[in-house]
């Protein structure tokens, strides 16, 4: 086995701080880290050694991956080898109010965990394995328990769904973007290659840009959308808005004048993040809303908090 040479000390950031400590926070991982102190050892190896199941050791040396506390390569018998990366490690300690996060902050909204909605037929949803939830073109499925579970929502003409994002960011931390993101596309019966919808993201009620979505797209299967589903939409486009100080912007240009400011944002107070095709948009045509398990991205619905830069304040 080719040994990782072991550095005497690891020193991590404070926005790493979070990661170390659920690395360090589990016994199984503990005890990992024991038996790997004087030398490597396979996967295989450190589950006859701990007396513990392969794919358990397998998921908690990947935390420990994650936290830069072990290595990985692969022996000669294609087997995982595993080692420690340090003897020691340093934490540097938060200094001031966002230090011990990321300069990225992300949560993932499931597309189901919408806080409110309008919708009309056509509308439904379907779960990860291409099954309806409710009864397709009927409302009230929307507002069953079961919309939970969902991986695609439409809905036709005018509508909207609104989501409420945690803020993670603490009083005093600045920020410098917002950033959101969804896979999209219009709504039409079966689908329609050129079908144009105007699909409007707003932030606490402030307009961020409005998309034009050129179709609703099904003339192939999406990348992760389930064999099962054989209903018309399969796959949408990802879309990226985002607001600083200057504005907002959609993929990069220009989308209003809404800028961070203006949206309100507060350490204690819901981010009301609504996804509409307002009932005077020109393209009137309705919206698909995909899951991490449906369409061609393996995401659902992303707002990112990026901190202003150290050196920027």
């Amino acid at each position: 086995m080719n040994e990782i040479p072991k550095q005497e000390v690891i020193r991590f950031p404070a926005s790493r701080i979070i990661d170390v400590a659920k690395a360090l926070s589990g016994d199984v991982r503990i005890r990992i880290l024991e038996a790997l102190g004087d030398q490597p050892m396979s996967v295989g190896q450190l589950a006859e050694a701990l007396g513990v199941a392969q794919p358990t050791v397998s998921i908690n040396v990947q935390m420990l991956e994650q936290a830069e506390l072990v290595s990985s390569t692969l022996g000669a018998n294609r087997e995982k080898i595993c080692s420690v990366n340090c003897r020691q490690i340093l934490l540097d300690l938060p200094t001031r109010p966002g230090d011990g996060l990321h300069r990225i902050e992300t949560i993932e909204m499931p597309i189901g965990l919408y806080a409110d909605c309008s919708v009309q037929p056509t509308c439904g949803m379907a779960a990860a394995d291409g099954s309806l939830i409710g009864s397709a073109d009927d409302p009230r499925a929307f507002f069953m328990p079961e919309r939970i579970e969902a991986q695609l929502l439409w809905f036709s003409n005018d509508g909207w769904v609104e989501y409420l994002f945690a803020n993670p960011l603490p009083p005093g931390a600045e920020l410098a973007e917002l950033r959101i993101s969804a896979e999209l596309c219009s709504e039409a019966p079966s689908f329609r290659m050129n079908w144009l919808s105007d699909i409007t993201l707003s932030i606490n009620g402030h307009s961020i840009g409005t998309w034009t979505s050129p179709a609703d797209y099904g003339d192939r299967k999406g990348k992760l959308t389930p064999e099962r589903w054989r209903s018309g939409s399969e796959y949408g486009q990802l879309i990226e808005w985002h607001i600083s100080s200057s504005g907002s912007f959609i993929g990069g240009k220009r989308s209003t004048d809404t800028t961070l400011a203006q949206l309100g944002l507060s350490f204690n107070e819901p981010i009301a993040v609504r996804f509409a095709v307002l009932p005077d948009a020109i393209n009137c045509n309705g919206m698909n809303l995909f899951g991490s398990s449906f369409g061609d991205h393996p995401q659902s619905i992303k707002l990112s908090f990026v901190r202003q830069a150290q050196d920027e304040e």
